[in-house]
């Protein structure tokens, strides 16, 4: 299975983000450095708006992840309700 990742800004706006998705995605590893957070899963990640709605109590539209993401691979799916990364077989 190949690896998916997602990396995002370190600030105080993405520290919630990022406790949502790992809480989405119990096998997904992360790799912090001093500037970024890259969340690497085997095959699939997903990142649900109710869960980062949830820990930052207020309405979050995902396109508000864009501001703070610096980069991602794999195939990308979206919704208004979830991202998710993954790659084709």
């Amino acid at each position: 299975m190949s690896t998916v990742f997602l990396a995002l800004q370190t600030n105080e706006d993405t520290r919630p983000i990022i406790e949502a998705i790992l809480q989405d995605n119990p096998g997904a590893v992360v790799d912090e450095q001093p500037a970024m957070v890259k969340i690497n899963a085997d095959g699939r990640l997903v990142v649900r708006r109710e869960t980062i709605e949830e820990l930052i109590g207020r309405d979050y539209d995902l396109q508000e992840l864009q501001v703070n993401m610096i980069t991602m691979s794999g195939n990308l799916d979206q919704t208004d309700d979830e991202i998710t990364l993954f790659w084709k077989s």
